[in-house]
This record gives C-alpha cells, sequence and structure tokens, in this order.
C-alpha cells in the first residue's frame, strides 16, 4: 500500500494517515453497489461532524503514547505473537483504559495492506461478538492497533497446550463460546452490506472477555463478499493451513461457505480439544477434519470424539447435535454446507439447553425404577 509519509507537527500526521485510510476504503468499496454500514455506535473525536461515511470512528494515537503504555513494550507486558507482530497489554492514561496494542512487525508476512483492512473494517463494522477498535497510530513506519482489552485470552489457550491449574473449559461453555463466535459470522454475512468474508477464522482469533463472552478478532484479511449476480470473490489463497476450505485453497474462489467450512473446524476443535492440524499424533489422526470424517458415519462412535477434557460431563444428544452441525460445516462441496444463519440457531438452541452434570450423574447412577407388578395370590 503506496503509504504518504508522515511528517510536520502530530495533527499534521494524522490529518495525512486519516486522508490515506479514508481513500482506500473509497477504491476498497466503490466497485460494489452497496456500502459497508459504519459503526455508529463507537464515540470518537476523529468521527466527522456530517457523518460521513468514509469517516475513520477511531482514534489515533501518538507512538510515544502507546510506548509509554506498554513501558517501551517490555517483555512482561506481552500478550502473544501473530502473523500481524506481537500483542502487549497496556494503560492509555488519556482514556483510563487497559487496553491491548498490537504492534506491526515491519520484517512480518503482513503488512500495510492488511493494517489498512483492520482499521477499515473495525471502524465500519460493530457487533458485541465482533472485538471493538479503539484507535489505531501510523507514525512514521510504525504500524499500530489498539484494541478493548479482553482478559481470557483466545480460545486456543483455553483449548490447547492448557497451563497446569488453568480451568478447562465445561460443556456449556463451549457450546456458549460456539453461538457467540457463530453470531458475529452471522453479522458480517447477512448484516453488513456488502457482506464481509472473514478469511481467517481460527480457534486464535476467537478472544474470550468476561464470562468467557466470545469476540471474532484480527480482520486484516477479510475480503467483501460477492454482490448482485456474482458467486464468488476471486483472490490468491490466504489464510491458516487445516482451515481453509477445499475449494478455496484449490481455486482461490472465496464464498460465505469458506467461512461456514473455517468455522466447522473450530466447531470440531471445540468439542473433540483436538488442534486443526497436529503434527505430534500418527498420520491418520494429524488432519482434525480427515480424522473426523469417518467417524461422523458411525453414531456409536460419535462418544469417542469428545474431549477427554470433559470427563464425560456432556449431554449425549446435545454431542451428537452439536457434531452433526460441525460435519454439515465441513462438507466437501460447498453447496452442501449450511448458511451461517442456520448454524446460529442450531448452536444458540445448545447453548440455552444447561447441561448440569451433577444431575445427569445422580440419574445414571440411580435409573428409574421399573413399574411394580401386583402379586398373584
Amino acid at each position: 500500500m503506496g503509504w504518504i509519509p508522515c511528517s510536520g507537527n502530530s495533527g499534521t500526521k494524522k490529518k495525512i494517515v486519516k486522508m490515506e485510510v479514508q481513500h482506500s476504503l473509497t477504491r476498497q468499496i466503490k466497485p460494489t453497489p452497496g456500502k459497508l454500514k459504519r459503526n455508529s455506535s463507537t464515540n470518537s473525536k476523529d468521527t466527522s461532524k456530517n457523518g460521513n461515511a468514509e469517516h475513520i470512528a477511531a482514534q489515533t494515537f501518538a507512538f510515544r503514547e502507546l510506548a509509554n503504555a506498554t513501558r517501551n513494550f517490555r517483555a512482561d507486558c506481552l500478550l502473544g505473537e501473530g502473523g500481524f507482530g506481537r500483542v502487549y497489554k497496556g494503560r492509555l492514561e488519556s482514556i483510563n483504559q487497559v487496553v491491548a496494542i498490537k504492534q506491526l512487525d515491519r520484517n512480518g508476512l503482513q503488512g500495510n495492506r492488511e493494517f489498512l483492512v483492520e482499521v477499515l473494517m473495525l471502524s465500519l463494522l460493530h457487533h458485541h461478538n465482533l472485538v471493538n477498535l479503539i484507535g489505531y497510530c501510523a507514525d512514521g513506519d510504525q504500524r499500530l492497533l489498539v484494541y478493548e482489552y479482553m482478559p481470557y485470552g483466545s480460545l486456543e489457550d483455553h483449548l490447547h497446550d492448557i497451563s497446569p491449574g488453568k480451568k478447562r473449559l465445561d460443556w456449556n461453555t463451549r457450546m456458549k463460546i460456539a453461538a457467540g463466535a457463530a453470531k458475529g459470522l452471522e453479522y458480517l454475512h447477512d448484516q453488513a452490506n456488502p457482506p464481509v468474508i472473514y478469511r481467517d477464522l481460527k480457534c486464535s482469533n476467537i478472544l474470550l472477555g468476561e464470562g468467557y463472552h466470545p469476540k471474532l478478532s484480527d480482520f486484516g484479511l477479510a475480503k467483501l463478499g460477492p454482490v448482485g449476480e456474482n458467486t464468488h470473490v476471486s483472490t490468491r489463497v490466504m489464510g491458516t493451513y487445516g482451515y481453509c476450505a477445499p475449494e478455496y485453497a484449490m481455486t482461490g474462489q472465496l464464498t460465505l461457505k469458506s467461512d461456514v467450512y473455517s468455522f466447522g473446524v473450530v466447531l470440531l476443535e471445540i468439542i473433540t480439544g483436538r488442534k486443526a492440524i497436529d503434527n505430534s499424533k500418527s498420520t491418520a489422526e494429524q488432519n482434525l477434519v480427515a480424522w473426523a470424517r469417518p467417524l461422523f458415519k458411525d453414531r456409536r462412535k460419535f462418544s469417542q470424539m469428545a474431549d477427554p477434557m470433559l470427563q464425560g460431563q456432556y449431554p449425549s444428544r446435545g454431542l451428537y447435535q452439536a457434531l452433526a452441525v460441525a460435519a454439515m460445516c465441513v462438507q466437501e462441496q460447498a453447496n452442501m454446507r449450511p448458511v451461517i444463519a442456520d448454524v446460529v440457531t442450531a448452536l444458540s438452541y445448545l447453548a440455552s439447553q444447561r447441561y448440569d452434570h451433577n444431575i445427569q450423574s445422580n440419574s445414571r447412577l440411580a435409573p428409574g425404577t421399573p413399574p411394580r407388578t401386583r402379586r398373584r395370590q
């Protein structure tokens, strides 16, 4: 992306960067008949007074302020690291808020284009299952994003390589997270105009807030979906191995159903506790979907697919239904997969069916007494 070099005072820098972001937005949306709806609920000093949808509803921060917030990006403030760069926890005195600050790795795989897309998407889209972008920094060659802080980390942190002493996710929490993540995807597919294809749905991109409330994050690879009579968007294959839909990986043709496939992989991870790709397992079990497909055909084997960490504390009927949803989402043929709205309906129902392992355990230990028959005289 051809960024305009930032020079002069801070106010001039902010205006130049904001112009570049707005021009990028115009270029990206102009060919489509629809227009992305602006994030109307975000209050910001950079929001246009006339409400023009091309203005970015996110604050701009100076690099020095973000450096101070993270104590010069000290190692003990590091939350994690991904394709974009490192994420730090910090406190911004100007807004009196704890935040997560993502710093672009200038030698990393993702660059200015992904940075721009992230700012645009999260400034224009708003939903309680999407992470909230507070602002960004583009001082000189520095590129940083400022998000709300999600205290429980990512879903991946709670499913894989769990540290000793960390609480395991119970069945009810898993279904709540699955339903919430699906609702975030439904918003992108069905309420954004034009629709947005997330393209990078995976456990590490589902962040958890208080009460394990899930929010989708990292929109650097998101694309505006097909509109009108178009059935797909052609683009270079991006994403994470193990989550990419087969037709997208082979042809580069991206559709909303590509996201549904990725969601199916995530749902399988939630149910089984296994990773999408796990090279530490035998060859037949390294790819989660390839391992699961034969088991989907035999309901008697469904219990073998439940995460051992659940210790049998899950509803059998709920397990079968959740696996049925996952199986439909990871169908090889895209047109055989459900739309995300149907997935939301199914998972919202499962999340509403609270499982109490104490009641279930008692019912298993004390089965119903068979009806008595009168003794013959």
